[in-house]
């Protein structure tokens, strides 16, 4: 049989984490690969306490089919929430429940790009992000990530030199880089943005898991209607619920919800039905504190470890929050030789090649420190400090 599959497929490629993840499922290997929640996290007895509360007064109605846009009690305390940390107004009428902000991007795809369209994404960026576009075959422009959030020269530059359909970014804690962008870079940005037909696409799934310095307001504070909001309640409830959101204007919204009815008529329902009664009955602040008291200890642990056992020539990143720490290696050195060196010791972490466009031999990497103990952390990076300076001797 002669396979006909679309062009798109050609090219496309499988998700580099959930490959490395089938590699480091063995319990002997220290992974620092994938960027998972800590389970010790998840409200398990207060999920179960919804679940049976919802089925017995509602199950009926739970279990049926609902609408595209989600349930709106829902989509109500997600735009209350928004304005109560950012000081912005999102309507419910303009937010899509989706299954993960992982959805979201592909939907936004759909609406927007044709091949050979040019969009803008952070160097390094979001695999995830890298992985949903590349199937629409948009063409990659790459902005890099300075201290303080995105080069907004070269960003400015490539917005008037290439008028790119949409840019897509991550300002808290990005992934992989865990850095944060300063609210003068958010305002540079929306400066020039405004008057351009570039689309922002604000993706903030780690927003919540500050545990050092102050929050920064969403860039929509600073933007008109040309900015997409993406979130998740991945992060601070669980993400096996596979619950997220867009928010977009109402023109936006209406291709958006088209699109969605096109892959699934609607978001797992339960689910929704479920997160809701959770949140509605428990005070999700003091969970969330919970969570960003331990990721502290742990990213402190980390950072702690980094600056003890590696090598003075290898740069991290120090980011206030998320999942995530950005390490850099001498120019020369490949991070992907450094994974199979360390992989055979027992421990991973993702390379840096899959968080670039068209690059190879990435000299940098990705850790995560949510999903570790202490004592592993510690263990881990002392092991991964012998790699790389196994990986320094070879070269000189």
């Amino acid at each position: 049989m002669n396979l006909r599959f679309a062009d798109r497929m050609n090219n496309a490629q499988k998700s580099f984490i959930r490959e490395i993840l089938k590699v480091v499922g063995n319990p002997e290997i220290i992974s620092f690969a994938g960027g998972l929640p800590n389970p010790i996290s998840f409200p398990i007895k207060k999920i179960q306490e919804a679940t049976d509360k919802i089925l017995e007064e509602d199950g009926e109605n739970i279990l049926q089919y609902s609408t595209t846009e989600g349930y709106l009690p829902l989509r109500e305390y997600i735009s209350e929430r928004y304005l109560k940390n950012s000081g912005v107004v999102v309507p419910p009428d303009e937010i899509l429940i989706t299954n993960g902000s992982q959805q979201g991007l592909d939907l936004i795809g759909k609406v927007f790009l044709n091949k050979g369209d040019c969009m803008l994404m952070e160097e390094p960026g979001y695999l995830g992000a890298i992985q949903a576009f590349s199937m629409f075959e948009p063409e990659f422009k790459t902005v890099l990530m300075n201290h303080d959030g995105v080069d907004t020269e070269k960003l400015k530059e490539s917005i008037e030199k290439y008028n790119p359909k949409l840019f897509y970014a991550v300002p808290n804690f990005q992934n992989p880089s865990g850095i944060t962008y300063s609210e003068e870079n958010r305002k540079q940005i929306a400066g020039f943005m405004k008057g351009s037909d570039t689309i922002l696409i604000e993706d903030d799934p780690y927003g919540e898991l500050r545990f050092m310095g102050s929050r920064v307001p969403s860039m929509k504070k600073y933007m008109n209607d040309n900015v997409i909001l993406l979130g998740s309640f991945s992060k601070i409830v669980s993400p096996g619920m596979r619950l997220g959101w867009i928010h977009a204007g109402h023109e936006i919204m209406e291709k958006l919800i088209i699109a969605k009815q096109g892959a699934d008529l609607h978001s797992n329902y339960f689910s929704q039905r479920v997160v809701y009664e959770y949140l509605k009955e428990n005070n999700i602040e003091v969970h969330i504190e919970k969570i960003t008291d331990l990721y502290k200890k742990q990213r402190d642990c980390m950072v702690n470890s980094i600056e003890k056992y590696f090598p003075k020539e290898v740069q991290t990143t120090k980011p206030e929050g998320g999942m995530f720490i950005w390490v850099t290696l001498p120019e020369k050195y490949s991070s992907m030789d450094l994974f199979n060196i360390a992989i055979k010791k027992k421990v991973a972490f993702v390379p840096g090649d899959p968080f670039y466009t068209g690059k190879e031999g990435v000299n940098a990497f990705r850790l995560n420190y949510t999903n570790s103990t202490e004592d592993k952390i510690e263990e881990g990076i002392k092991i991964l400090a012998e790699g790389i300076k196994e990986l320094l001797s070879e070269k000189n």
